[in-house]
């Protein structure tokens, strides 16, 4: 994935009138090749996924409805929504059927889902969770439940026992009271273990390098601190039967807008309150291991190899970083979208040269960093693409550690384009007039990023205490790189990006 949809939208549709709502019967109102590819009546519940957002819906839910539908092989998708209730309100009153719209350059083409079976919410349906994740039917579990549900400590990577929801579900004597994903997989897991004991894939979809193995990791760490007489049994069960592959997602979804909205009604002459839209390009790579039966995702373009670590980084480092750079030098120049800064007479060139700076920085066996920056260039000029940088730059706290820190720590050479962009991110975490972030992002460490302006006229002296927040000790210590990152920042606070 590339960013994903705010979880406070959903993209779901206020209630309305005029054409019926899409669902099972109304299919039959729309043209026959944007319906499914499946007839959702013949899939089975055998994949649980946690994380019911824009993202999941255009990129495995679509992955899985081809796979089963050139396979003949019934998989069903269960999707968990951790909190937001609407989301999975609209997606019931639809049989779960919504459409993804593909923003091409020629124009959009919609078409309609069918491999959601069910939507719940986590903690109302947590006795539905718990037996679906019991079952042997059930054999994978995805999620896309970003950086911040894993709950890691920032430098370990550890399972943070001390965040306050964390420590909430840790005391709970109820887990039908669990409110974190973690929590909720460790109770389902080790409810698994207490019926069928069948083995189970659980596959990260999220944004961070070895996603696999930082999902084992919170897992883990809440079964070891969980208060569960058997938990050392679940443990031991879960080392020899349940496996964490590592995966690399990447689709462009944006927020769905109000004009997505009409152009889906349009197209399929039904209304959908819970649209997605997604740029054409669309990747899967996956670690090749599994505990037990999978879906054939190769079917539909999916790479199964043995280690994705060369995927993952160039993913990482060159997309997701080209991301977060375009974001906040964008915003400091005053652009909106994505498209908006290639745009400019110098958003390729910053998109090219992040891409051969970072490039060295790669292990051999991924994709080559000048074709990859070819096609970079051509998905983020899309013109029907309106990715917005301010959701791109939120919760940058979390994201540009991984986007950025290894590779200046990696790089032989001078980095003059990641100091550009680490200049531009610092000076996004500056306090706008009403108070909130500057350029309209939100982060979790928000305040104590602000702080660090405080009590200081000297550039530098804030640019070492924000790396130290963000747990780059080594790099705030870097007088080069600190030096070069104040220096470019009364430029970019004037709107001026100077290479």
């Amino acid at each position: 994935m590339s960013e994903l949809t705010p979880p406070s939208t959903d993209g779901i549709e206020p209630a309305d009138t005029g054409p019926p709502l899409l669902g099972r019967a109304s299919l039959g109102r729309i043209a026959p090749g944007l319906r499914p590819a499946v007839d959702p009546r013949e899939l089975r519940p055998r994949i649980v996924h946690f994380g019911l957002g824009a993202f999941h819906r255009a990129h495995q839910a679509v992955y899985t409805e081809h796979a089963s539908a050139r396979s003949g092989e019934p998989w069903g998708i269960v999707a968990v929504a951790p909190r937001s209730a609407p989301v999975v309100a609209a997606m019931r009153a639809q049989d779960c059927l919504y459409s993804v719209t593909e923003r091409r350059a020629d124009g959009p083409a919609t078409r309609v889902v069918g491999s959601v079976t069910e939507a719940l919410a986590m903690r109302p349906d947590a006795e539905r969770v718990d037996a679906l994740l019991a079952s042997a039917d059930v054999t994978v579990l995805t999620s896309t439940i970003t950086e911040k549900g894993h709950h890691r400590r920032t430098g370990t990577g550890e399972l943070d026992t001390r965040a306050p929801e964390i420590a909430a579900d840790l005391a709970t004597r109820e887990t039908g009271e669990l409110s974190t994903v973690v929590g909720r997989i460790a109770a389902g897991l080790a409810a698994r273990m207490r019926s069928s004991g069948a083995p189970i894939t659980l596959v990260s979809c999220d944004n961070m390098a070895a996603n696999g193995d930082a999902l084992a990791a919170v897992v883990r760490g809440f079964l070891e601190a969980s208060r569960w007489p058997d938990r050392r049994d679940v443990l031991d069960w879960m080392a020899a039967s349940v496996a964490f592959p590592s995966t690399v997602v990447d689709r462009i979804v944006p927020a769905t807008t109000d004009t997505d909205r009409h152009a889906a009604r349009s197209a399929l002459g039904v209304r959908d309150a819970v649209p997605v839209v997604g740029e054409p390009y669309r990747q899967w790579v996956l670690q090749d291991s599994f505990a037990g039966p999978r879906p054939p995702w190769e079917l539909d373009g999916a790479l199964f190899v043995p280690d994705v670590a060369p995927y993952q980084l160039t993913k990482l480092r060159l997309l997701n970083g080209a991301h977060s750079a375009l974001a906040y030098v964008g915003a400091a120049a005053g652009r909106t979208t994505v498209a908006d800064v290639l745009a400019t007479d110098w958003g390729e060139r910053l998109v090219r040269d992040l891409c051969a700076e970072v490039g060295p920085t790669l292990p051999a066996g991924g994709p080559d960093p000048a074709a990859y920056a070819d096609d970079l260039v051509e998905r983020f000029r899309n013109p029907g693409m309106r990715h917005l940088l301010r959701q791109i730059g939120s919760d940058g706290s979390l994201k540009i550690p991984e986007r950025w820190f290894d590779a200046l720590r990696a790089a032989r050479a001078p980095t003059p384009v990641l100091e550009l962009a680490l200049a531009a991110w610092v000076n996004s975490t500056r306090t706008a007039e009403d108070g909130a972030q500057l350029f309209g992002t939100t982060d979790p460490a928000g305040a104590a990023l602000a702080d660090c302006w405080q009590g200081t006229t000297r550039p530098h002296d804030t640019v070492r205490r924000l790396l130290q927040i963000l747990g780059a000790v080594d790099l705030a210590g870097d007088d080069t790189l600190v030096s070069g990152v104040a220096a470019r920042l009364p430029a970019l606070r004037a709107g001026h990006v100077e290479f």
